[in-house]
This record gives C-alpha cells, sequence and structure tokens, in this order.
C-alpha cells in the first residue's frame, strides 16, 4: 500500500499496492491532525506581553524615579555678590532740571537823564542744572549685608554748576541813552555779555536750590539701587541719604 497527499486540501490517502496492477484501487482517507494547539500557546503569549508592556508604562508613571543614593550632589550656599564696585561710578546723575530766568539789569547814572545815560537790558536765559550723587566718597562700612538684606548709605545729593544754554537765551528788550550808544559803536566789549551770562546762572542757581531737584535725585538713586542689588538676589535693600 502506498500514501499520497493532496496538496489543497491537505488529506493523505492510502493506495493499496494492488494499483499497481490495474485492478481497481480502495482509497482510504485519513484526516490529519490540526496544530490549534501551538497556534494558541503563540496567541496567548502575544497577550501576555501586551499585557506586560501595559503594565510596565503604567508603572513609569505611577512609581518615582530611583535615584543613584551614592551621586554626587552639589549646593551653592554663597551669599550674593555685593556691589561694591559702585565706587567705579563715581557720580550719578540722578536728576536735571531745566529752568528759565527773566534778568533784568539796569546801570544808569544819578543827575544825569537816561536818555543821555542808560544801560537797561531785558535778559531770557535758560540752562539747566544737575543732580547728583558721589560714589566715589563712600567708604567700605557704607554698604551693610545681613543675609538677603542690604542696606546702603549715601550721602546726599548734590547740585552742579548750572550749564547756560547759549542758543537758547536771548535779550528779550533793550535801552540804551546816547553815550552808552556811541560807545557801543566804538567800543564792542565782549565782558558786557559775559557779566549778563554769570547774572543769569547765579539766578538760575538759586531757583534750582528752591526746587525739588534733590528730592527727585535720591527717589531716582533709590530705585536704581533697588532695581541693581534686587537683581543680584537681595531680597530687602534699603538705601539711606545723608542730611544736605
Amino acid at each position: 500500500m502506498t500514501t499520497q497527499s493532496d496538496a489543497q486540501t491537505g488529506v493523505t490517502r492510502s493506495l493499496p499496492a494492488a494499483e499497481a496492477t490495474g485492478t481497481q484501487p480502495q482509497i482510504v482517507y485519513v484526516q490529519q491532525k490540526a496544530h490549534w494547539g501551538r497556534r494558541l500557546l503563540v496567541l496567548l503569549g502575544v497577550i501576555a506581553l501586551l499585557v506586560a508592556a501595559s503594565f510596565g508604562l503604567m508603572a513609569v508613571n505611577l512609581f518615582p524615579k530611583l535615584h543613584n543614593p551614592f551621586a554626587t550632589q552639589t549646593t551653592d550656599r554663597s551669599g550674593p555678590v555685593l556691589l561694591l564696585s559702585v565706587k567705579d561710578l563715581s557720580r550719578y546723575v540722578a536728576s536735571e532740571g531745566t529752568f528759565q530766568v527773566l534778568v533784568d539789569v539796569q546801570e544808569n547814572k544819578a543827575l544825569i537823564p537816561d536818555f543821555i545815560f542808560n544801560d537797561h537790558t531785558l535778559f531770557v536765559g535758560v540752562g539747566t542744572v544737575d543732580a547728583y550723587v558721589d560714589f566715589d566718597s563712600i567708604n567700605e562700612g557704607a554698604i551693610i549685608q545681613d543675609g538677603t538684606s542690604v542696606t546702603i548709605n549715601l550721602p546726599a545729593p548734590q547740585l552742579d554748576k548750572p550749564s547756560l544754554n547759549v542758543d537758547k537765551s536771548y535779550v528779550f528788550a533793550e535801552d540804551k541813552g546816547l553815550t552808552n550808544r556811541i560807545g557801543d559803536f566804538f567800543n564792542n566789549n565782549p565782558n558786557d555779555k559775559q557779566q549778563l551770562y554769570q547774572l543769569t546762572e547765579q539766578k538760575i542757581a538759586a531757583a534750582a536750590e528752591d526746587s525739588e531737584l534733590r528730592d527727585r535725585a535720591e527717589k531716582n538713586t533709590r530705585a536704581m539701587l533697588e532695581g541693581l542689588f534686587k537683581g543680584l538676589g537681595f531680597e530687602r535693600v534699603t538705601v539711606n541719604f545723608a542730611k544736605p
């Protein structure tokens, strides 16, 4: 007896030996067992891998990461750097005031009529005055640090010399006697304007003293230093000014 497999149906049939002699063969069909057990094991394995992967992803989110207990740690406990180099500023111009004054100057002589001898000038003077803080005079004890707090002791703001703006200053009115006009024609004295400028600067300086220029200088300097030191890490900044 011989066997023959059908490729399409997967069925194996047995042929008796009489088939070789030309007699009518007797066909016997044998059904092969399908390998469902092996396929089932493969399917269960894939499902197990998917479940294990899902639990692994959940564990990453639920449990904290484990750190190396012997790892080296660096902690910076140093305090903020003090700005001792404020002295390099030398002078901090904290505010600037622009002033306009009217100067009324008259020069005449007694017992002489004004149409003969008279020099009357109305001058409009415009100038600026700077209010500054002198950092160059700060000593080592002027900056006191206490943890995250710092106290800065500064001298009082000072007023700089007035700077006359010649381009914006002008003669508003002028009245001269006969002899004065003749003298100006033959002799142009530059000291006349110089004295006028000096008198204008004196009036501008007096106006600056009576203004709030120093108060503004203290306010602006305090705001500048507070922003500067808080940028260095200080939480509380106190700025004190000496009395003028």
